[in-house]
């Protein structure tokens, strides 16, 4: 879904994954987590203005580096992220919540993104990226796959 709020235009994604929301939230949260899912090589600092640095390889030759700007170990993490826009980022909140019958509620919600033309293609971009990578985190989890078992470094 997306909708303009009072401070810009934001993406929402919502999956509901068989796992315990622990471990869901951990695969946002862990060097370990992310690895089966999203990047190659990982690191990360937790605490609010702390970094996480993703690996698209096994020696960190091809990374990114974004800054941690929330983390509640309850359940929330916010990341930034840069868009297509040279020098422009949003913020990336995660939300898991449990649910005793589905395993997990995620909420990814990624924003604000400026009106302009630029700006908008870059979210419709970054929202058929991250729709990948949650369907991707929802496969890994519930098939009980690690991704760096199968793919090469």
């Amino acid at each position: 879904m997306v909708r303009r709020d009072a401070d810009g235009i934001w993406a929402t994604l919502r999956e509901t994954i068989s796992a315990h929301a622990e471990e869901v939230f951990a695969c946002l949260t862990t060097v370990d987590g992310l690895t089966r899912w999203f990047p190659v090589a990982a690191e990360i600092d937790l605490r609010p203005g702390g970094g996480l640095v993703l690996g698209w390889d096994a020696k960190f030759f091809r990374r990114l580096t974004v800054r941690i700007a929330d983390y509640d170990a309850g359940g929330r993490v916010t990341w930034t992220w840069p868009v297509g826009i040279e020098g422009d980022e949003v913020r990336v909140s995660w939300t898991v919540e449990p649910d005793v019958e589905a395993g997990a509620k995620v909420l990814m919600r990624s924003g604000p993104y400026h009106e302009t033309t630029e700006a908008l293609m870059a979210l419709a971009d970054d929202l058929e990226s991250w729709r990948w990578y949650l369907c991707n985190l929802r496969t890994v989890l519930e098939s009980r796959i690690d991704m760096r078992s199968v793919r090469p470094l």
